[in-house]
């Protein structure tokens, strides 16, 4: 049996993936890349949305909330997202709301906080009145990590961020210059993305850009550009998501991205940036989309999943992966557990990962030993 028939054979002993179609050829491409399947698999529950899963024990998500500077106010109104991406976020539209959120999230065990906020017309986020809260946070409260959107940023705004004491900067990359006109309506050029990711990596912060899968109108189009910044300009880390066209206007929808698209796309970023850890973020299609789009990223040797569907921690497991969890952004993790580790999983999947300790593939149908935790 080939590794592309012993994959597939292993997604229909998962009962959530029993019947999920994925693309043959594709999973051969995929079982073939080098060393993909032995990379450990680290999985993220932040609380910047909400998340159930039947595998993962409900008090292992959460503790890492969204905060908007700006409150639910963006004036790009970019057609994939309108500002409905803000509105749940908390809103801290003052520093000194800031600073009292911060508190209070540190009071309820809060680990981080994503900051963000909507940009004006040229895609920027105006942080300046913030730097100094941020820095007093993170004098009273180091292990405290700040993640923080930057949008595009100039020299001084990127060094500011790293002074004030920004663990982590995130910036989304678009490499297509008519996804920028027509999708953010912005009269910015992919060489200042490009420009934003070359000054953010040359400061102290860990930079971990996002690709946004389907981003023009749910077509690939300028991802592959993006990833040769990425390569240009080596980051900590690199986020791929899926655009959700949810919130998309009549007049210019979206289509669902391909799934097998996507996959194809996992594999060739594993292909260009072999050494890099990949992460698949909390933005992509629900249903069973989903469910492909994350098998894909499991096959693809991805390093990290925010939010796994049901069955896909089973299915890492079942495909010789080491797993591990953690309630904290995907983008905030730098060097990731590379053992297996059963917290936080529900008891089925702690008794399989106690079976699997050895490492390989899951005997198909196999049992659940006793529960070892």
């Amino acid at each position: 049996m080939s590794d592309k028939d012993d994959w597939l054979h292993q997604l229909r002993h998962v009962d959530s993936l029993h019947d999920l179609a994925l693309d043959r050829p594709l999973v051969g491409d995929l079982a073939s890349l080098d060393g993909a399947a032995g990379r450990p698999l680290h999985f993220f529950t932040p609380s910047v949305k909400c998340y159930a899963s039947d595998e993962i024990s409900p008090g292992h998500t959460g503790g890492w909330p969204a905060v908007s500077i700006t409150g639910a106010d963006c004036a790009l109104q970019c057609d994939h997202c309108r500002a409905r991406i803000l509105r749940p976020m908390c809103a801290a539209r003052t520093p000194q709301a800031l600073w009292r959120t911060a508190e209070r999230l540190i009071a309820q065990g809060g680990r981080g906080m994503l900051l963000t906020g909507g940009s004006n017309r040229r895609n920027t986020v105006k942080y300046d009145a913030y730097y100094s809260t941020i820095q007093r946070i993170k004098a009273a409260y180091p292990a405290f990590e700040i993640a923080v959107h930057t949008a595009l940023v100039d020299e001084s705004s990127a060094n500011s961020l790293a002074q004030c004491g920004v663990d982590v900067a995130m910036l989304d990359l678009i490499g297509a210059q008519e996804t920028i006109a027509q999708v953010y309506h912005l009269q910015r050029s992919v060489d200042d993305f490009e420009r934003s990711l070359a000054l953010l990596t040359a400061t102290r912060m860990r930079v971990v850009p996002h690709i946004v899968a389907g981003l023009h109108y749910g077509k690939l189009l300028g991802e592959y550009h993006a990833l040769d910044m990425v390569r240009r300009h080596p980051p900590a880390a690199l986020v791929l998501v899926v655009v959700m066209p949810y919130y998309a206007p009549r007049n210019r929808p979206f289509v669902i991205p391909d799934a097998t698209a996507i996959g194809r796309f996992f594999l060739d970023a594993r292909r260009l940036l072999p050494a890099l850890s990949l992460r698949l973020g909390c933005a992509r299609p629900a249903g069973r989309t989903k469910a492909a789009i994350d098998s894909y990223a499991v096959m693809a040797g991805f390093d990290g999943i925010a939010h796994p569907t049901d069955g896909i921690v089973e299915l890492a497991v079942r495909l010789g992966r080491r797993v591990s969890l953690a309630g904290s952004c995907c983008a905030t993790a730098g060097a990731l557990p590379s053992a297996n580790s059963a917290a936080g999983f529900t008891p089925p999947l702690r008794r399989l990962i106690a079976s699997r300790c050895g490492g390989g593939i899951a005997s198909p149908g196999a049992s659940f030993p006793c529960d070892a935790s």
